[in-house]
């Protein structure tokens, strides 16, 4: 997942809508894509309520006006960031239940999923964690709903793999691990690798303790 990932990343694709379109109209989605990752950054340095339209028109070479070809309101710049990464999440949940397995393999497959998001979107998973309430009801509820069932995929592998710990408990280990997870931002710089390997180490021991 990596930064052009933010807005869906699979234009040109075989099966992807986005290859059929126009020059003109990939150029545009391109465009939205280069907005939503230059967003996350300011969002993530200075947090929602810092951070105007045009400070993000400027951070692409777009002048105040010009945002609104592609955003109605910083509103709807949050939005789509954090419903696309909900989205992502919970597809890449999906995926990883639907390649199937023993309830361990599938707790794994989960949490490689979810590690490959905290290593390489740090500026998202900042947002989404300060931010969220920002968004307007509609969003705000669709993300919510996404994160649940994303979740539940957790605590349904989890409860299968160790039925001692029972729906409630399990539950409490997976949003536990979650915020293991989603304080990554807040360690001290590493490598990549040795961050994907410190998070898979220390999520997957909490997760069986």
């Amino acid at each position: 997942m990596t930064d052009g990932g933010v807005a869906g990343s699979g234009a040109g694709e075989q099966g992807d809508p986005a290859a059929a379109l126009t020059p003109r109209a990939q150029a545009k989605v391109q465009r939205r894509i280069e907005i939503l990752v230059a967003a996350a950054r300011l969002m993530a340095r200075r947090g929602f309520h810092g951070v105007r339209l045009d400070d993000i028109g400027a951070e692409v070479g777009i002048s105040g006006p010009g945002m609104y070809r592609y955003f109605s309101s910083k509103e709807d710049v949050l939005a789509e960031m954090l419903l696309d990464i909900s989205l992502r999440l919970r597809d890449g949940g999906r995926a990883a239940v639907e390649r199937g397995g023993e309830p361990a393999e599938i707790l794994d497959a989960l949490l490689a999923v979810h590690v490959d998001f905290v290593a390489t979107e740090p500026d998202l998973i900042s947002v989404q964690f300060r931010d969220l309430g920002a968004l307007p009801a509609g969003p705000r509820h669709e993300v919510r709903r996404l994160q649940r069932e994303y979740a539940e995929m957790w605590v349904d592998a989890l409860a299968r793999l160790r039925p001692d710990l029972g729906t409630t408990d399990a539950r409490a280990h997976v949003h536990a691990v979650f915020g293991l997870l989603n304080a990554s931002p807040r360690l001290p710089a590493m490598a990549e690798d040795e961050l994907r390997r410190v998070l898979t180490v220390m999520a997957s021991a909490a997760l069986r303790a």
